[in-house]
């Protein structure tokens, strides 16, 4: 019996020394903000056949294949990304944040078109 409460102890432990600090969070960004901002560059990852179908304004078009090769044009700049559904953003944002590059994520275009449209 006292192995038991032993073992439950040491779970506690462990369990507790897994939780982060919540001081040491990333805080939530303003997506809307990000978009409307003069300095960013917002990127459809989509490939040019969509992109030419539509896509937010003053968005580049650098498809996610071609992605990781164009980090370089994208350096000290504020970078916001998206595609149709999202999927395609959240895989262009991995390689963007690998590569240094201050990225958000837009999820998708009709989104980043809406919130330009807000203004």
């Amino acid at each position: 019996m006292k192995s038991f409460y032993g073992f439950f102890i040491i779970l506690a432990f462990i369990a507790n020394s897994c939780k982060t600090n919540s001081s040491a969070t990333i805080p939530e960004t303003n997506i809307r903000e990000v978009v409307n901002s003069p300095d960013v560059v917002l990127v459809d990852v989509r490939i040019p056949e969509q992109y030419a179908e539509g896509t937010a304004k003053n968005a580049i078009n650098i498809p996610l294949a071609e992605l990781s090769e164009k980090t370089g044009s994208l350096e000290g700049k504020k970078v916001v990304v998206f595609c149709n559904k999202g999927i395609q953003a959240d895989q262009a944002m991995e390689i963007l944040k690998k590569g240094g590059i201050e990225a958000y994520d837009g999820t998708t275009w009709k989104n980043v078109k809406a919130i330009q449209d807000e203004k």
